[in-house]
Order: C-alpha cells, then sequence, then structure tokens
C-alpha cells in the first residue's frame, strides 16, 4: 500500500449514533461533558510519527490484520477514513483542515475492560489498522460534493460463507459530517485536555514537529446483530467497502465483495483484509 509513515493518525470517537453502546465503550466517555450530547465524544491518536512507544508504531495495512499476542477479542470497526491537509498558525493551532480523499478503512480494535485511553485499544503494532490501497479525490467536502451519494458497508468471510458485519449505511448518516465535522475537529484537537479516556492530541502534534498531513478516520458505523456478536479469529477476511450508490445498490455490492470482485471497480474503494495470527 502506498507509505503514509509522514501522516499523523487521529480517529472521532462516538461519530455514528449507537455505535459506543454496541462496542461497550459508552461507560468509558461516562465523565466526558461535551456540548453535543449527540455529537462525537473526542479525538484519538493512533499513529503519531517518531513518537516514543506504541503510538509510534506504524500500523496501516492494506491486506492484512495480525491478532495481538494477549488473549483478548478483536473487532473491527468498518469507517470512512479522510486523508488532509493541515495548516497551522504561529502558536501552533490548526487553521486549515481540508480533506482531500476518502476511502474504506477498519479501525480494528481491542474489547478489553480497563485500558485508561481509547488508543490503549487501537494500536498494537504493525498491520493492526486497515486502509484501502484504493483513495476517492474528493471535490468538495461539503453538500452537492461527491461524498453525498457514497455508502458503506462492511462483512466478514469466515469458512466459506459470507456475513453483513455492518449496516449498509450512507455517509451522510454520520452525526458530524462536511463543515460541521471540519469546524468540531478543528476545535477539538486545538483545546482536548487529557482527561479519561482522551490525551491531549494538539500536544502530540506539537512534539510531531507539527504534521502537515494527516489520516483521520471520521467515526465506525453501527453493526449487525452478526458483528456486534462475533470477535475476529485466524482465517477470516475482514472486508470494508465504500460505494457509489448511484452506480450500485446493496445486493449487487454484496454479490462483488462474494465474488472477490470488490477491487478495481469504478466507484469503489474495498479493504479486504486477511486474519493472521501474531
Amino acid at each position: 500500500m502506498s507509505d503514509y509513515k509522514h501522516y499523523v493518525g487521529l480517529g472521532v470517537a462516538g461519530n455514528f449514533a449507537l455505535h459506543l453502546e454496541q462496542a461497550g465503550e459508552s461507560a468509558d466517555f461516562k465523565d466526558v461533558v461535551t456540548d453535543d450530547p449527540n455529537g462525537p465524544k473526542g479525538v484519538f491518536p493512533f499513529y503519531v510519527p517518531g513518537r516514543e512507544g506504541q503510538l509510534g508504531v506504524y500500523p496501516l495495512s492494506s491486506d492484512t490484520i495480525v491478532l495481538p499476542k494477549e488473549e483478548c477479542n478483536v473487532q473491527p470497526e468498518p469507517e470512512v477514513a479522510l486523508l488532509c491537509e493541515l495548516e497551522y498558525d504561529g502558536e501552533g493551532k490548526i487553521i486549515s483542515l481540508t480533506p482531500t480523499a476518502f476511502g474504506a478503512y477498519n479501525d480494528c480494535s481491542l474489547r478489553k475492560e480497563g485500558a485508561a485511553k481509547i488508543s490503549h485499544k487501537k494500536n498494537w503494532g504493525a498491520m493492526s489498522k486497515g486502509l484501502s490501497d484504493t483513495l476517492i479525490p474528493i471535490d468538495r467536502f461539503e453538500e452537492g460534493g461527491i461524498m453525498d451519494r457514497y455508502r458503506i458497508a462492511s462483512f466478514l468471510r469466515r469458512e466459506g460463507g459470507l456475513f453483513r458485519y455492518g449496516e449498509d449505511v450512507e455517509l451522510l448518516g454520520y452525526s458530524y459530517f462536511y463543515g460541521k465535522l471540519i469546524e468540531w475537529l478543528t476545535n477539538q484537537i486545538n483545546t482536548q485536555n487529557d482527561f479519561g479516556p482522551l490525551e491531549a492530541v494538539g500536544e502530540y502534534l506539537k512534539a510531531a514537529g507539527y504534521p502537515k498531513e494527516a489520516i483521520i478516520s471520521i467515526g465506525a458505523t453501527r453493526y449487525t446483530h452478526f458483528g456486534e456478536t462475533n470477535f475476529l479469529q485466524e482465517g477470516d477476511e475482514v472486508i470494508v467497502v465504500v460505494y457509489d450508490n448511484d452506480r450500485y445498490c446493496m445486493n449487487p455490492v454484496l454479490s462483488m465483495a462474494n465474488k472477490g470482485e470488490l477491487v478495481g471497480k469504478e466507484g469503489i474503494s474495498a479493504l479486504v483484509q486477511k486474519v493472521v495470527r501474531g
């Protein structure tokens, strides 16, 4: 896949209704007060270039998920990721955050109790996250732009069967999207403190020399019942597909996923990852 090692990796927590509850993570945010109770809960880092420790390990892969050595439930999180350009003012605050491309992303996560920070569940080593090789240029990140007509779906292939993992939903279903998301992200990165499960992301950017490019995953969608109750096993295959709903609808996408024909299709960003034991 393309090399994004100089990009900072950030994620948005709680930007799709009911996902945190399904993932068993809503209690993590019980003390986090937000201006909008229906809005996102915070920003977390999953990769910071040059940082010591786990966050400095490059986690992205376009074809493999490596399970952790520790015994722990691991769950895919089907999402859309944005490639973004960042600009800072003289004080190191972000003044411009511009999405340039989008695509299928797997914010694969550990399901374990007692993690002090969200990021502790997000990056356990190389190939613990997924980003499609096929990213789609953004004409304009606003209503009327290309993303209006895109949807996201996800599947799990296991022992010869293909199962719907996440709900098939339109990208406009995100709680915060377009200008509202950009405004929130900019403010959150600039002001978020180290509190509860959240970290002072702005300080991380400063320590990393103010990266000018970022991969930002904008929130996991809701699971099907199968997705909510089934965790990854060695030999599984995770499929996340972001598709143009003007070209395709749900059943043809399912058929292409089943036949392994998603990659290389016009109007589709597909991520297909084999699950292996670490």
